[in-house]
């Protein structure tokens, strides 16, 4: 029988997951969000002599990485918050991307030579939309405030695929030269975002159906993962985005997930996703840290101090761009929702707009999209500027990832400004009712029982009270139950978990509370229900 070895592939596959291990325990024990600790790091590791250097491929980024991550984002993103927030979503993901691809334009035009309109439209379209990976990664664990996490977190899955199509047009612009009509490049945006939609919701709507003609945990999570993948690649066959796509399908799918996921595919996925976003995230973060070298590699001819000077002062249009537009778009976004007698909860105070405006964060979807420019023109000519606009994409990245991302707690702490507002009050709203729930299911099966209860049934009732007295003075209390619950105790408890799981539902559904709030506490009738299932 043969041997065999480990190639240079798994070996650094395997090397990275050690470092991405090692950087994340330290970044628990400095108290940093882990993807700036994973970008400092693997740019440190790039600088060390004799390491091989790292390419991204940016195949990679938008075909295996991107999927799984925008679909888990979407997936548990707040459909509330969403809709609450869907005009100032729509100011930032396409007004806001619109605005920096022009502004971005003529301050190329101005402070970079050798650039000229078109390549300044290239490299707005390219550092215009914030990135999934870095907002969703850093954005809760900023301390940011709940209300402006759930607005930047939809920003950035929604513009980042306004951003590729743009990048889509102003790429053409200088590969081909040809310049369409207004006409037709409305035509062709109206089809990228209404087709990759409609895509994203019929490959919901058949994995919903799927589902739940499913109730084996491994084959429901493996759907799960497939999922993403198979929305984004219909929505790139039929030549859409395929990032809208997979965000449609995963708002839908997150909405229902309740309904279709079996008690245990509940439990299970979750670990299985948290442990798949860490990982995706933390090698596609240690990557991005790595490109230094093979950038600047790239680069020959040109000052590296000049280089720099100008990547700084870019990387600070960049900012002052998008806390220019926030205001504006703030109010514009007000007459909006009033004239359209939208929901006027959405309001932002002017320090949290400066914290929406300051969390602008960039990440590895830039540097993959500069990258994957055409290294030629249709007539031959060398794409003209790449090098320059990949080396100015990765300073962007650093400067608002980390700098940023470093600076944006002490922000808060001077703003005054809290990251859990409304949680503690909407658990205990939603805690209140589900107990009620119970107590009233109890009352009709006394009704049922000629006006006696078993004695499990009486423990129950005086557990659920127990919890409904102590709710004011616990509100975080956790479930307990009787010690050598029988048989009947635990049938009725699961009837009586069943109707605190609807009151949950059916509370979510009216808006009544946040998502996060209907999981946490979906989470914790689940692990009751699979203490007891494993008696049965």
């Amino acid at each position: 029988m043969g041997t065999t070895s480990l190639s240079h592939v798994e070996l650094l596959l395997l090397a990275l997951l050690v470092i991405v291990a090692a950087l994340a325990v330290l970044a628990k024990r400095v108290a940093i969000p882990y993807p700036i600790v994973m970008v400092i790091g693997g740019l440190a590791f790039s600088l060390v002599p004799g390491l091989p250097h790292v390419s991204l491929d940016p195949n990679i980024v938008f075909f295996v990485v991107l999927p799984p991550l925008i679909f888990s984002a979407a997936f548990h993103i707040s459909w509330r918050e969403f809709r609450n927030n869907l005009v100032a979503i729509f100011m930032l993901a396409f007004g806001l991307v619109g605005f920096t691809v022009y502004a971005v334009a003529a301050f190329s035009r101005w402070a970079l030579p050798g650039f000229d309109w078109k390549l300044g439209l290239v490299l707005g379209s390219i550092v215009a939309p914030t990135d999934p990976l870095s907002a969703t990664s850093t954005a809760r664990r900023l301390g940011i405030p709940r209300k402006i996490t759930d607005l930047v977190e939809a920003e950035s899955l929604v513009n980042d695929g306004s951003g590729l199509v743009a990048l889509k047009f102003t790429a053409a612009l200088v590969v081909t030269g040809y310049t369409p009509s207004f006409l037709m490049g409305a035509a062709d945006l109206v089809y990228l975002v209404a087709a990759a939609v409609i895509i994203g919701l019929i490959c919901g709507v058949v994995v919903h159906i799927l589902q739940e003609h499913i109730s084996d945990a491994p084959i429901e999570i493996t759907v799960s993962l497939i999922t993403p993948y198979i929305a984004y690649l219909c929505a790139e066959a039929a030549q859409c985005s395929g990032i809208l796509a997979t965000l449609a399908c995963g708002l839908y799918l997150g909405r229902r997930s309740s309904g279709f996921f079996s008690l245990h595919a509940r439990i299970e996925s979750r670990a299985v996703w948290r442990t798949l976003d860490f990982i995706l995230n933390g090698v596609v973060f240690l990557l991005l840290g790595l490109q230094l070298p093979t950038i600047l590699a790239d680069i020959r001819g040109m000052s590296l101090a000049g280089l720099i000077q100008k990547a700084a002062l870019f990387s600070l249009a960049v900012i002052l761009i998008r806390l220019i537009w926030v205001y504006p778009g703030a109010w514009i976004s007000g007459i909006i929702r009033k004239k359209l007698r939208l929901n006027q909860r959405a309001t932002f105070s002017k320090s949290e707009l400066f914290v929406v405006g300051w969390s602008g964060m960039r990440g590895v979807l830039s540097l993959a999209a500069a990258i994957s420019l055409p290294e030629a023109l249709h007539s031959g000519a060398r794409f003209p500027q790449r090098n320059v606009i990949i080396f100015l994409t990765f300073c962007t990245i650093f400067a608002t990832l980390v700098l940023q991302g470093l600076s944006l707690p002490a922000i808060i702490r001077r703003l005054r400004l809290g990251g859990l507002e409304g949680v503690e009050e909407e658990e205990q709203l939603a805690r209140r009712e589900m107990i009620q729930a119970a107590l009233e299911e109890l009352g009709r099966m006394k009704a049922e029982n000629g006006g006696e209860l078993t004695e499990p049934e009486q423990q129950l009732e005086r557990y659920y009270r127990r919890r409904l007295a102590m709710l004011k003075v616990y509100p975080a209390e956790k479930r307990g139950t009787a010690e050598q619950p029988s048989g009947e105790y635990e049938s009725v408890g699961k009837r009586l978990r069943a109707v605190e799981r609807a009151v949950a539902l059916k509370l979510r559904d009216e808006s009544k509370i946040h998502d996060e709030v209907l999981r946490s506490l979906e989470r914790e009738l689940d692990f009751l229900d699979a203490r007891f299932a494993e008696k049965e």
